[in-house]
């Protein structure tokens, strides 16, 4: 696999990354946390063994892990300079030797503590193999760094989304009583296979039951029934970076009058797109759709986040990056460029859109119909 992005692309995020190591005052940087991996090298892996790549305040980086993945480390990576380990060496002895040999023993080491990669066991291995390190804390850089996304990345987000679009079409033209919603996540995970995606995995595509209790619920082969909702949330990605999708999807009729709670929730939620414009408040934002799903009755309670960003997914505990989301306490602002996953959803219907912010307000990178899906959508 090619680097997935040219040489400038990644010289731009090492000058900004370069940029936040200046300001702590740090010599290196070492970064473990998976997307921060992807974006900074071009290469992510899981951490079954512990693996890094360290960032000098100049000249190349380089990266330690398994010899195992050296080989797709190497062709993914926009440098050269990969140092391999066997499966019986011992990780953070391999990088304390690498940091003494190029001089670094007594360095002080940027990183950002909340990585789910620099663990507290991770931070007093190394620290005891390199007594005069100091580590300093990077608060948050492996996301904020990542929040604004470049051309390229959103071409690539767009991509995923337009896999998402086919995936959900596909679903609503088999949507008859009798369909399950695991027949639909075979259906997902086939179009996202044959169209470009990294992966098969679907998303949550469960009966739509309740306000917003249903959006993670489990998926079950129990077939659907006339009048019911299945809903389908799409999640591909296209070289790690990913777009969701929701939709509610009608089996059969629509017996219960849904259509109209559809087209108030898109409505609702459309105001609220329009108004993701560059320096907008991410909480008065959420207010435009919060606020209104309260004061319609639409729901009892709005508990859960509005929206949140979205962008690069790699092999990790954390599914959704939350470093942004919309809540009623959220007081950063809105910058052109970042990409969101927004969602609305009550009386068992949700709908999201995956969307970048632009001056005019935010754009859609999914295609979807905003409506009530069925087999006789179209």
């Amino acid at each position: 696999m090619s680097p997935p992005f040219p040489r400038e692309e990644f010289a731009g995020r090492v000058a900004r990354a370069r940029a936040a190591m200046a300001q702590a005052g740090v010599d290196i940087m070492l970064v473990d946390h998976a997307e921060f991996l992807a974006w900074l090298t071009g290469y992510t892996v899981s951490e079954t063994m512990y693996r890094a790549a360290f960032l000098p305040r100049e000249g190349e980086p380089w990266f330690v892990l398994r010899e195992l993945d050296a080989g797709p480390c190497r062709a993914a990576c926009w440098f050269s300079d990969i140092v391999g380990y066997a499966d019986t060496a011992e990780p953070h002895a391999i990088m304390a030797d690498e940091l003494r040999r190029r001089g670094l023993a007594g360095a002080r080491i940027g990183a950002d503590h909340s990585s789910y990669g620099f663990t507290a066991a991770t931070r007093d291995k190394l620290g005891a193999l390199l007594p005069e390190v100091r580590f300093i804390d990077l608060p948050a850089a492996c996301d904020l760094l990542r929040a604004v996304k470049s051309p390229l990345e959103i071409c690539l987000i767009g991509d995923a989304g337009c896999i998402a679009d086919k995936a959900m079409a596909a679903i609503a033209a088999q949507a008859r009583p009798g369909l399950s919603p695991r027949a639909a996540a075979a259906i997902a995970a086939a179009c996202f296979l044959e169209n470009g995606a990294d992966t098969g995995e679907t998303g949550p595509i469960v009966p739509g039951i309740g306000d917003h209790e249903f959006l993670h619920g489990v998926m079950t082969a129990q077939p659907l029934r006339d009048g019911d909702i299945l809903h389908v949330e799409l999640i591909p990605k296209v070289r790690n970076y990913g777009a969701r999708l929701m939709r509610p999807v009608l089996i059969g009729e629509d017996r219960r009058g849904l259509s109209s709670l559809a087209a108030r929730l898109v409505a609702l939620q459309d105001r609220q797109l329009a108004a993701m414009k560059p320096g907008a408040v991410a909480r008065d934002v959420d207010a435009i759709l919060r606020k209104a799903v309260l004061a319609e009755g639409l729901r009892p309670a709005y508990d859960n986040v509005s929206g949140y960003t979205l962008g690069l997914y790699g092999r990790t505990p954390r599914p959704s990056d939350f470093s942004r989301v919309f809540l009623p306490s959220s007081d950063w602002r809105l910058e052109e460029g970042m990409v969101f996953h927004m969602y609305v959803s009550a009386g068992g219907l949700g709908f999201s859109e995956s969307v970048v912010v632009e001056m005019e307000g935010a754009r859609r990178l999914t295609q979807a119909p905003r409506m009530l899906l069925s087999a006789n959508w179209r």
